[in-house]
């Protein structure tokens, strides 16, 4: 597995046994035992899941939380503690934890949780197709450029999505025809110029330069 997992654990004989555990799953591991040393391994490492404890020393777990949620909001987080009061489990998941389990667990179900948030992101960024400054979040069909919301129809989403989807390939205007309005369209293709200059107008507005390309002779081009 490629995922790398950050335990922020205190207590070096839990954080031992996970680590023994994740990686022979198959993951990639780092300890950190304070919230501070935690945060710096942050700084210099790719982490895509956390395991972090409350009752940490130098940054509590909340206030590790807080600060990893204030700048980044993709990593899976998933608290440990051995309180199980409803507060802080409120709390935690009112910060933006995605899991919470209260000590003493079984490593087994700590497994099962990271393996189901793992696989969670997994299918979500699946659904998000990325260009540059474009974000296209194909379950909900919504568009963002520069992480603001364009607003599009139904068919400037449509044109959008087939243009991102063969990105850096010149596509014939009847080819975006046939593949955006459907074979049984007998429509001009000038059609096609309209809604390029409809999106064009769109995106320009949140970027100077557009990602859509006149392909002279041929048709257009989202290029990346």
């Amino acid at each position: 597995m490629d995922s790398r997992i950050l335990i922020i654990e205190d207590d070096k004989n839990i954080a031992r046994i996970i680590q023994l555990e994740l990686e022979h799953e198959g993951y990639k591991t780092s300890i950190a035992h304070s919230g501070r040393e935690g945060l710096d391994i942050l700084e210099q490492e790719k982490i895509d899941l956390i395991v972090l404890d409350v009752m940490i020393p130098e940054l509590n777990g909340m206030e590790v939380l807080r600060r990893i949620r204030s700048t980044d909001d993709t990593i899976i987080v998933i608290m440990l503690t051995a309180r199980d009061s409803v507060y802080d489990k409120v709390n935690g998941l009112d910060l933006g934890a995605n899991d919470y389990m209260t000590k003493p667990f079984e490593i087994e179900e700590l497994l099962a949780r990271i393996r189901s948030n793992l696989r969670f992101r997994s299918v979500k960024e699946s659904d998000v197709l990325s260009i540059q400054h474009l974000s296209i979040h194909t379950g909900p069909r919504e568009v963002y450029a520069n992480n603001e919301l364009v607003e599009l129809t139904r068919r400037e989403y449509e044109l959008l999505l087939y243009l991102a989807e063969n990105k850096n390939r010149a596509l014939e205007r009847e080819q975006i025809l046939n593949q955006v309005w459907g074979y049984d369209y007998f429509g001009d293709t000038n059609l096609i110029d309209v809604y390029i200059r409809y999106l064009r107008k769109k995106l320009q507005n949140l970027n100077g330069d557009s990602l859509i390309q006149t392909v002279r002779g041929v048709g257009y081009m989202m290029k990346e």
